[in-house]
């Protein structure tokens, strides 16, 4: 599957109608993005099951600012509208491939649960 363009207008619908979705935080002056860019479009082709999203930080800043985003590339994975990871720097396809593998493997249920249990803590 290509990548779509996510905006702040285009998020909740997608994160509500999508399992799992790899957002790249990126802006078209940095280096890093565009070397990037080949893997995340080469990996989302290898998984049709996934929803690949950018966003372009430059004319998605309010979208970025929502997310914290410091440094690009950032990715943010979503899996049944919980983030699970967000981190900035890019990666090679392989470790892409492991994150994938690692976010398909997890147990949702059981991260629900952990999820509710700090909500708790926080709410304490």
């Amino acid at each position: 599957m290509t990548t779509i363009n996510l905006t702040k207008e285009t998020f909740e619908t997608i994160i509500t109608e999508n399992s799992t979705i790899i957002i790249d935080f990126w802006a078209s002056w940095c280096g890093p993005c565009k070397a990037f860019a080949p893997t995340f479009e080469d990996v989302s082709e290898e998984h049709p099951d996934i929803i690949f999203a950018k966003v372009n930080t430059e004319e998605q800043r309010e979208l970025a600012g929502h997310f914290g985003i410091r440094s690009i590339p950032t990715l943010a994975v979503f899996r049944d509208q919980i983030m699970l990871y967000k981190e900035a720097g890019a990666l090679p396809k392989p470790g892409l491939q492991d994150l994938i593998s690692k976010i398909k493997e997890l147990d949702m249920d059981e991260v629900r649960k952990q999820v509710a249990e700090q909500g708790e803590k926080d709410a304490e």
